[in-house]
């Protein structure tokens, strides 16, 4: 399986959906949280060249936010982007 990175806030309520989204497929996901490393928001910002969170990331392909993953399950896009 690819690997799964989540860039999220503490009081984000999308970011707490994405990653209940993932917990509950028994997906692991790393979770960057950019409200506590300005660095890193930076990074998050230049890979996906939004400010808003989440930012989800599979493998090198940039999913976007909640509702761009909640399409790409419902598209049957999701499965085929964690597959290695």
């Amino acid at each position: 399986m690819k690997k799964v990175l989540i860039y999220s806030t503490r009081i984000c309520p999308y970011c707490m959906r994405a990653k209940n989204f993932f917990k509950k497929r028994d997906v692991p996901y790393e979770d960057i949280m950019v409200d506590q490393d300005s660095e890193q928001l930076k990074i998050m910002m230049e890979k996906s060249k939004r400010q808003s969170v989440p930012q989800i990331f599979i493998g090198d392909y940039h999913v976007g936010g909640f509702d761009d993953l909640v399409e790409h399950d419902m598209d049957g896009k999701l499965e085929d982007l964690l597959k290695e």
